[in-house]
């Protein structure tokens, strides 16, 4: 049900928009703690190490019983309230442009609307016009996810407007160069490589076999998210360095801070100082969150889909 199918009956644009949005909402819920310490660990300077006596954070387990023990069980959800927004705001867009779009190559070229690659470029236009109408939010998310104690921003309302009075307004759109270059192959991998698993998983399974198709759906996209997070993550982390460039101050309890002064300068520090390694610091829970989040994106999404038909 993932994008136009001339042969089913297909969402609307308003019905995909509602299905992404409750989506969203759901799976920001589950993956929020996830996202935490991915984020630490990519803002993260040391070497991700036990054996670095400087190194905050050095793995899942103990970053997780850190962050509990320093800022208690609510730090798990810290920016909730703009992650929320950009998950309901990001998954309608996202995929009710993608179900336009992949109608609109159906209807006006020789190409299937189950076509992978048609899913691919359709899947990372429709991210790409999701991520630039939520980024402000993404870059208030990281800002709080970011915050040690004691906080800098008390309140959504408050970090707009500190953001604004002293960084100007062009703060709110710090790394979107980098995600956007991330995010069309990313979703692109993502749309494409889950058809390709459906259709295999529908040549593999027989028809008696395909009533556990929730659980189809589960699988199919978390594969598709490890591939496709892998295959793009440093990009994830170029741009969660540079969302946090004049937020220096509340991260000097976490260890080195860094100013960038733009993409390349942000890579050529981290590949001088960091080396190879740096571009992929919290690449292990970032694997398992897009496991997680994009196999349950796709999961509640059919669902909701399906209960709308």
């Amino acid at each position: 049900m993932v994008g136009y199918d001339p042969e089913a009956k297909c969402v609307s644009t308003l019905e995909a928009a509602a299905a992404g949005s409750a989506a969203g909402l759901v799976n920001r819920v589950l993956v929020s703690p996830l996202d935490v310490i991915k984020i630490r660990f990519q803002l993260q300077i040391e070497q991700l190490s036990s054996r670095n006596p400087l190194a905050k954070y050095h793995g899942i387990l103990q970053a997780a019983q850190r962050i509990f023990r320093e800022e208690g069980l609510v730090a798990f959800w810290k920016g909730h309230v703009p992650a929320q927004f950009l998950s309901v705001g990001f998954g309608a867009v996202q995929f009710m442009v993608f179900e336009s779009l992949t109608k609109l190559v159906h209807n006006v070229t020789s190409y299937s609307a189950r076509d992978s690659f048609v899913h691919f470029v359709c899947g990372g236009l429709a991210a790409c016009t999701a991520t630039a109408a939520a980024q402000p939010v993404d870059t208030l998310r990281t800002r709080f996810a970011a915050q040690g104690e004691p906080k800098i921003y008390h309140s959504l309302r408050h970090a707009v407007v500190t953001m604004y009075q002293t960084e100007g307004p062009l703060t709110f759109y710090r790394g979107l160069t980098p995600t956007i270059v991330a995010v069309f192959p990313y979703a692109g991998l993502q749309f494409s490589f889950y058809n390709i698993l459906q259709q295999f998983s529908e040549w593999v399974i027989p028809a008696e076999g395909k009533k556990a198709g929730n659980v189809k759906n589960l699988v199919c996209g978390s594969c598709a998210g490890i591939i496709s997070k892998t295959l793009t993550y440093p990009f994830d982390l170029f741009k969660k360095r540079l969302q946090v460039c004049g937020f220096e101050h509340a991260r000097l309890a976490f260890g080195q801070v860094r100013i960038y002064r733009g993409l390349l300068d942000c890579v050529r520090q981290i590949m001088r100082e960091e080396g190879p390694g740096g571009f992929f610091k919290g690449l292990s829970p970032s694997l398992l969150k897009a496991a997680v989040s994009t196999g349950l994106i796709f999961f509640w999404y059919e669902l909701f889909c399906s209960l709308l038909c």
